[in-house]
């Protein structure tokens, strides 16, 4: 079961309408609307090469769609200078699917990195501080002064969720956030999704094909088929559906 968020529907913290992406000939967005409310995390379920991390490198403001249109944080997007994006980008927790760690930098410069890249006012107490009880938050404060190298791919997850949680960003975007874990390790990343909605109030779109944490992390899931919504509500709804499509995809995942 999800966790019982605290959610606002009445407050749109992402409002997508009419979104299409193509690359050449290939047609990956098709007309995408979605909405996700503040305190909600809203999994995006679909196969490979549908427009699951598409969608999120749109919403931040990494790739530009060729039509619709995306509004994060009350702010359009695709009319955001510069300066302004960068702005918005601090409000937002990118976890890339391979933790993205510098891997010359110890744990704690991995932390410290965009503090002091974008709050270069912070003091080295303050920023120590941060560092210890952001660690903290994900569980390894006594890892601070490894090397990635030395930690597990669990471990390096959540440290690179950390390092994205150093801005208290207001949004999460989670790519593939238990892609090649074991078992045991995605249980707890999926916990840790949940930890961080509740400890930081954040709102998260979660892309994954794994049925397991959309079930665990998701207050609600939005299934992509050939660049268009075809499902959505809570998990037991979307797959209650006797549509093939979900079927199969369901039984591809084979989730007890």
């Amino acid at each position: 079961m999800a966790y019982e968020h605290q959610i606002d529907y009445d407050q749109r913290v992402i409002e997508i309408r009419g979104l299409y992406k193509s690359f050449g000939s290939l047609k990956v967005l098709q007309g995408v609307d979605l909405d996700v409310f503040k305190g909600e995390n809203v999994v995006v379920l679909g196969r490979s090469g549908t427009g699951k991390s598409v969608l999120i490198k749109i919403i931040a403001g990494l790739l530009p769609p060729d039509a619709g249109t995306v509004d994060v944080l009350g702010r359009r997007v695709s009319e955001l200078s510069e300066e302004a994006l960068r702005a918005l980008r601090l409000k937002l927790g990118f976890s890339f699917q391979n933790s993205a760690l510098y891997d010359s930098m110890s744990i704690r410069e991995n932390l410290e990195f965009p503090v002091i890249r974008n709050m270069p006012a912070m003091n080295k107490s303050s920023l120590n501080d941060l560092v210890k009880e952001t660690l903290d938050a994900v569980g390894l404060l006594n890892k601070i002064d490894r090397m990635p190298s030395e930690l597990s791919g669990g471990q390096r997850k959540r440290i690179g969720i950390a390092r994205t949680l150093m801005l208290k960003p207001e949004i999460m975007l989670y790519d593939e956030p238990t892609a090649g874990l074991d078992p045991v390790t995605s249980v707890e990343i999926n916990k840790l999704i949940n930890e961080v909605q509740e400890r930081y109030n954040t709102s998260a779109i979660i892309i994954t094909h794994d049925l397991a944490c959309a079930k665990t992390t998701g207050d609600r899931v939005v299934m992509l088929f050939e660049g268009k919504v075809a499902k959505e509500g809570s998990f037991q709804e979307v797959f209650a559906s006797d549509d093939p499509e979900v079927q199969n995809f369901y039984n591809y995942n084979f989730i007890q």
